[in-house]
């Protein structure tokens, strides 16, 4: 099956994938991007980590976000092991013009065993370009991210490779995910980032000190991933014992019983205030982060229409800077309980 083709938007500001969609804000991808719709659709859920998949319903889902606006999905070559991407190249037929794509490469999986490693090598991030563009079904990638550093080859060599793609035509944009502000001005030296993606929510704050300094002096979008604390700040999740098996959230620290309990508290806060506010704790998490500043872009993920239409209702939400401090006050970094990953993935953050 040949590839569809992805016209080059640059100078035609009426094609299907800029034309705006009323309900949906647009903030611009970083210094040199273009406008995207404010809240992306995080799609690693759809095919792993958090219990059973069904493949139906996240297509269904997929259209769903654009029917509102949503244009910027988020995935990558880790998730379900190469299956996220299929699958999101299957949601995207006939559509990709519409669709602005992100995916990443550097967590090297295999299905022969549990064992992760990352990696830089040029050679390696030019071959799992060709192995992304092919399972997307799609002639180029519209932003690529490296998805940790490997620590192992100097971030310039890496870089370098993802400029080469960018020469080639098969990629547009790149960012980097969970890089440290040394790295990120490095990498910057090489090829303009046009986004970095990190971790944000109330729950989870560092961002905003250097990293925050750095991306804004650079003129880097910032995509905050898991905004809503890995379904925490929804207020709706089962206790620790009752998620499945395959739920990867099993083993997370902030899911632990007793963290899990101190968080709770923490939830009920939430749901207070949004409830005073008029809406539901996790559109209350997301407008806050929305108002973090016009370059945060939030990839909630989502494998149900349900859940999507709930996020998307969030950009609606005006916070005035009082209610903005009072959500924050509500969930201090301080009694959040537990790391946001075990001993072993907190290694590979902020490289």
């Amino acid at each position: 099956m040949q590839p569809q083709r992805h016209h080059n938007y640059a100078g035609h500001c009426e094609t299907d994938f800029t034309r705006k969609v009323a309900s949906m804000e647009q903030r611009k991808l970083g210094k040199l991007g273009p406008e995207i719709s404010a809240l992306g659709l995080g799609c690693m859920g759809m095919s792993e980590f958090y219990g059973a998949t069904d493949e139906v319903e996240s297509i269904a889902t997929i259209h769903r976000a654009l029917d509102l606006g949503i244009n910027f999905l988020d995935t990558a070559d880790a998730y379900g092991i190469g299956k996220n991407e299929t699958l999101v190249g299957k949601a995207i037929r006939g559509k990709r013009d519409q669709f602005f794509i992100a995916t990443k490469f550097g967590i090297v999986r295999s299905e022969d065993t549990p064992k992760r490693g990352v990696s830089g090598r040029p050679e390696y991030v030019h071959s799992a370009c060709d192995a992304s563009l092919k399972r997307l079904n799609v002639e180029t990638i519209d932003l690529y991210y490296q998805h940790r550093m490997d620590p192992t080859v100097p971030i310039e060599e890496t870089v370098g490779a993802m400029a080469q793609l960018v020469q080639a035509g098969k990629v547009r944009f790149i960012g980097l995910s969970e890089a440290a502000p040394a790295t990120i001005r490095r990498a910057h030296k090489v090829h303009p980032i046009a986004a970095l993606q990190t971790e944000y929510s109330l729950w989870s704050r560092e961002p905003e000190g250097e990293i925050f300094s750095t991306v804004r002096e650079l003129g880097i979008a910032f995509v905050a991933y898991s905004p809503l604390g890995r379904g925490l700040l929804g207020g709706k999740m089962p206790k620790p014992e009752d998620l499945a098996d395959d739920d990867y959230r099993k083993n997370h620290p902030r899911y632990q019983a007793e963290a899990f309990a101190k968080n709770q508290k923490l939830v009920e806060r939430m749901k207070e205030l949004a409830k005073q506010k008029g809406c539901t704790a996790p559109q209350l998490a997301l407008a806050w982060v929305l108002a973090q500043g016009k370059d945060i872009l939030p990839i909630p993920g989502t494998k149900r229409r349900k859940y999507l239409e709930e996020n998307a209702a969030a950009v609606g939400i005006v916070l005035t800077a009082k209610e903005a401090a009072d959500i924050a006050a509500a969930v201090p970094e301080d009694e959040v309980a537990g790391d946001r990953y075990s001993p072993a993935a907190m290694k590979m953050v902020n490289l």
